[in-house]
């Protein structure tokens, strides 16, 4: 059976790094952008990181431009505006795509262990659910992400457990990792 320590990935430096290097770990892997209505996320996910990282907590973040062109930048401009804006420590990779014929085999894998299943209710919801047809459009079948700050809880097995839009409040992320811990 298939899990994440099977998918080798990039780091922000090229480097190959097997992601079993984080067998026995409760893992939150994030697709990010720099500039997206969502990047705030980036507050409370360090936060959850400095309290649970010493209880095997690891978050994975990949940034993505493939949503409206907000993650501008290289991997050294991207780090730099979350370290010094965020004050991240978690593992930041590569720049990569989520969606179509070029979307990285992990994030491929992810979604099809859990599918999107809506964004919720309410009326900014729809408006980022119109947004983000038109956007992924262009990807069809292969449209497996739907926006920045898409979120996978993945157990210390390595099977992924969980997908939390970015419309899901970051609360509910946290219970969810501290459960799985």
């Amino acid at each position: 059976m298939k899990t994440v320590y099977d998918f080798t990935v990039k780091d922000r430096k090229g480097n190959d790094v097997s992601l079993s290097e984080y067998q026995g770990k409760v893992l939150l892997i994030v697709n990010t952008a720099t500039g997206c209505g969502f990047t705030p996320h980036y507050e409370p996910l360090e936060a959850m990181y400095r309290e649970m990282r010493a209880e095997g907590f690891e978050i994975l973040d990949f940034p993505c431009n493939q949503f409206a062109g907000q993650a501008p930048g290289d991997a050294d401009e991207i780090h730099e505006f979350c370290t010094v804006k965020f004050g991240t420590e978690f593992p930041q990779f590569a720049k990569i795509d989520v969606n179509g014929d070029s979307a990285d085999p992990l994030f491929a894998y992810l979604a099809t262990e859990k599918p999107f299943e809506g964004f919720g209710k309410g009326l900014k919801i729809k408006a980022l659910e119109k947004f983000s047809n038109m956007n992924n459009k262009k990807f069809g079948d292969k449209a497996y992400i739907k926006w920045n700050f898409t979120k996978f809880l993945v157990d210390r097995e390595g099977k992924v457990i969980a997908r939390f839009e970015p419309t899901v409040d970051m609360e509910d992320v946290r219970k969810a990792v501290k459960e799985a811990l």
